[in-house]
């Protein structure tokens, strides 16, 4: 593989914290710059085009939370449940998303997982608390979606 010469301005702080990074590592700046914009560049490469969920995550979760959720007898019974995996459901747009508990990062929508909102707000005969369209299935019906219509964006 070719390699161009690339010159960067570094603030001195910066770089004498990389000196003692790559030091520690036994491995030059360049190589600590190399690994680290590599790591950045297919990153960003790989990033998801849609809003969609890696399959293979979704599938992972599935196979984890499945008989939780489909167990689970009311919202109550369902948040401890999924708390002992470190999850939690938090209302978004129409529906429900799942987050780590840890971080609070989401990781996908209950619906991608087989347990769309007003399915679970069907079951328990409630909504979520805290949730802005309440029980869309007591409201609405289960065969009708809420009069208007939700735009969500990342």
């Amino acid at each position: 593989m070719n390699s161009e010469i690339v010159t960067l301005k570094i603030p001195e702080a910066l770089l004498r914290d990389a000196s003692s990074v790559a030091a520690a590592q036994d491995v030059t700046i360049g190589h600590l710059v190399r690994q680290l914009l590599k790591k950045e560049v297919d990153r960003r490469l790989r990033a998801k085009t849609s809003n969609r969920t890696d399959q293979r995550l979704v599938a992972a979760l599935q196979a984890l939370l499945a008989r939780d959720m489909a167990e689970a007898c009311n919202w109550s019974d369902l948040a401890v449940r999924l708390r002992r995996h470190g999850y939690d459901l938090r209302p978004a747009g129409c529906g429900l998303t799942l987050h780590k508990i840890s971080c609070g990062t989401q990781v996908c929508k209950a619906s991608e997982l087989g347990f769309a909102y007003r399915t679970l707000v069907a079951r328990f005969q409630s909504g979520i608390s805290d949730h802005p369209y309440g029980a869309l299935n007591l409201i609405f019906g289960a065969d009708r979606r809420p009069p208007f219509e939700v735009i969500e964006r990342d």
